[in-house]
């Protein structure tokens, strides 16, 4: 594992069963995020980004594409007037893959204040 902060690295193609994250892989990228949750049997993470409107979630949800843009790794979107819940998984893989808690790492690092 690299010890360059996830939201530092990028993603890089990723194909089969031998690039899907094992369960305790898993619980330690998800140490490193805050609020993301596993979801589909622990084939996916997920998190809910809360807004005060829809201006601010549409500006989230543009921002997330860019992301997704230069990364090659693109989310399922959920997207409501004041809310956008944003889920990765790797299909090439059947589950996880570093892809996504590095593109997780990403969009947590957009509305980081500091």
């Amino acid at each position: 594992m690299s010890k360059k902060p996830l939201h530092e690295q990028h993603c890089q193609p990723r194909k089969g069963a031998k690039d899907a994250l094992a369960g305790t892989a898993v619980k330690q990228y998800l140490g490193d995020l805050e609020g993301w949750k596993t979801a589909d049997k622990g084939s996916a993470i997920h998190k809910l980004f809360e807004f005060k409107n829809y201006y601010h979630t549409m500006a989230f949800v543009n921002a997330v594409a860019w992301i997704a843009h230069r990364e090659d790794h693109h989310p399922d979107l959920e997207v409501g007037y004041s809310k956008c819940r944003v889920r990765y998984s790797t299909h090439d893989v059947g589950g996880l893959s570093l892809n996504d808690f590095i593109s997780a790492a990403k969009v947590d690092h957009l509305l980081a204040k500091g």
